[in-house]
């Protein structure tokens, strides 16, 4: 048997599996927060759409005032939704205020801060060039500019701006199913009664709650004990349910009791991989049942969540057709400790970092890295990343981590 595989070749055959992007549809935009765009976003409208007042004050021909004090003869009011229609004249001003269009024949504004207006008139005390405090008509966009493109999330900003262009609805990927198996017979579910010899299933949260993030909706198939019946079953739910992505908590080892490769097997799974050189998370498994994509995650609670990070939201970004799904996500920091040479895997050590407006994070990586401890795990802001076989290192020097207070996307 072959020996365990890279983690980015791990990852690149976990995309390649991919025959594209899931569905697109159509939403309301006011639905629309956190979804991922299937087509471009192009504007309908020129924003502004007429020359715009960024001030409070009076529109002016700005050669009326060349010379102060001036004194013009207030002819209107432009508001916001209430523009002055008619045409400015040598001599004359328009009470404007901030967004409200300026009226033809005026080229600037005189700032209320620097006029004094009284009985019809204004008296500028300050003289402003053409074209101050002016927004000029598609200042922000004109119509017919891509503003937004396929694969990127809708987030409040990007929102705002399909809104702001007169799109009421947007076309986008629907959100990928994401079935999620907790299996062992020593599991129980948070707030039920569990014996001396059963441990609280906290996997299937923490996957859920990365996938959900990522865009995906997630189908809870609960805890499975340890029978091929029992695993068959549920397998069968998930394929019903017609799953893009299948992920498996444990028992995918070649243990006694590790059975779920053994039910996935029966069911007609077409194996792609079963072990990655990575700490935590060697046992990961990876193949595809029908149309659905199998990710089979370590039943250690660190590394579920590890290689749920650096498979399981990759895999579903790329499902929603983010071109930037396979990227390195690592930035780099400065180690704030000697490091010892590593071994053939490649480590995702937890850590706390030290930051500083004007340097690069520094990295203390945590004394107990055991992947049963969510504790550590909890309270880590980073990982660091370790390549395999990498030298020895001592502190001050280069390194790369994954921040994990930063969002998916």
């Amino acid at each position: 048997m072959s020996g365990p595989i890279p983690v980015a070749e791990a990852l690149a055959r976990i995309l390649a599996g991919f025959p594209g992007p899931v569905a697109p549809e159509t939403v309301a935009i006011a639905e629309a927060a956190g979804r991922t765009l299937a087509e471009a976003v192009r504007a309908t409208r020129t924003q502004p759409p007429f020359p715009a007042s960024a001030m409070d004050g009076y529109a002016v021909r700005a050669a009326d005032i060349a010379t102060c004090p001036a004194t013009l003869r207030i002819v209107g009011t432009s508001a916001a939704g209430h523009g002055f229609t008619g045409r400015l004249e040598a001599g004359e001003a328009v009470r404007i205020f901030t967004g409200a269009p300026v009226p033809d024949g005026s080229d600037a504004i005189l700032i209320q801060e620097n006029a004094e207006a009284e009985d019809g008139r204004v008296v500028a005390r300050e003289s402003v060039a053409a074209g101050r405090f002016v927004r000029p008509s598609g200042l922000d966009f004109r119509a017919g500019d891509t503003l937004l493109h396929p694969g990127e999330t809708l987030d409040a900003r990007r929102t705002a701006l399909a809104a702001a262009a007169g799109h009421a609805r947007l076309t986008v990927r629907r959100r990928p199913r994401v079935a999620i198996l907790a299996t062992g017979d020593e599991l129980v579910a948070p707030g039920e009664p569990a014996r001396w010899d059963q441990i609280v299933a906290s996997n299937a949260l923490a996957v859920a709650a990365l996938a959900r993030e990522a865009g995906a909706e997630t189908l809870d198939l609960g805890i499975v004990g340890d029978t091929l019946e029992a695993l068959e079953e549920a397998l069968t739910r998930a394929v019903a349910a017609r799953a893009d992505i299948l992920v498996t908590l444990g028992g995918a080892s070649v243990g006694d009791h590790d059975l779920v490769q053994s039910a996935l097997t029966r069911q007609g799974l077409e194996l792609g991989f079963w072990r990655v050189a990575l700490r935590p998370g060697k046992p990961l498994m990876h193949g595809r049942l029908g149309a659905t994509t199998v990710i089979g995650l370590p039943g250690n609670p660190v590394s579920s969540i590890v290689c749920g990070l650096l498979f399981v939201v990759p895999a579903i970004r790329a499902l929603l057709g983010d071109p930037r799904a396979g990227e390195d996500r690592s930035e780099p920091a400065t180690l704030g400790q000697d490091m010892p040479a590593n071994d053939g895997r490649q480590d995702y050590l937890r850590a706390r970092l030290d930051t500083a407006p004007d340097r690069l994070p520094i990295v203390h990586p945590e004394n107990r890295q055991d992947s049963s401890m969510l504790s550590v795990l909890g309270q880590a802001e980073a990982l660091l990343i370790r390549a395999p076989h990498a030298p020895a290192a001592a502190a001050g020097a280069p390194c790369r981590i994954l921040r994990l207070d930063r969002r998916i996307v």
